[in-house]
């Protein structure tokens, strides 16, 4: 949970069930993608992601997987099904130290009242037999 402030669109907040790996487990992290700071199709990529974004996590790490280089990667499935996938350079995030993360806990705590208990999953598909044919 939390949020991300993209330059085309501002700020998106986030509601995605599921672990951080060990690696960030419990730890408030900021980040900056520089890989598309100066792209100019970059907001492109983003326009159309509803907030806020509820889902489950796929994998959230910064040291993603034993056979690549450690760099942070940010994973989920939204509620509505579609997967997004933020890759990062190594050095592009860092994890917070608790004076840098304390100003973050009320909005913490507002974002889970308002998104607990809220479907994070699509509803299944109604199998045919269960549809209304007009």
């Amino acid at each position: 949970m939390g949020h991300v402030i993209f330059a085309a669109v501002g700020r998106i907040e986030f509601y995605l069930k599921g672990d951080f790996k060990p690696d960030i487990a419990g730890q408030i992290f900021s980040f900056c993608n520089t890989q598309f700071s100066d792209d100019p199709n970059a907001a492109s990529h983003v326009m159309d992601l509803e907030n806020p974004q509820l889902g489950t996590v796929s994998s959230i790490s910064f040291d993603p997987h034993p056979l690549l280089a450690p760099h942070p990667y940010i994973e989920w499935f939204s509620f509505k099904g579609e997967h997004y996938r933020i890759e990062l350079k190594e050095g592009d995030a860092r994890l917070l130290d608790p004076v840098e993360a304390s100003p973050y806990e009320a909005d913490s705590r507002r974002m889970r009242e308002a998104y607990a208990g809220q479907p994070i999953h699509p509803s299944p598909e109604p199998h045919a037999s269960d549809q209304e044919w007009f």
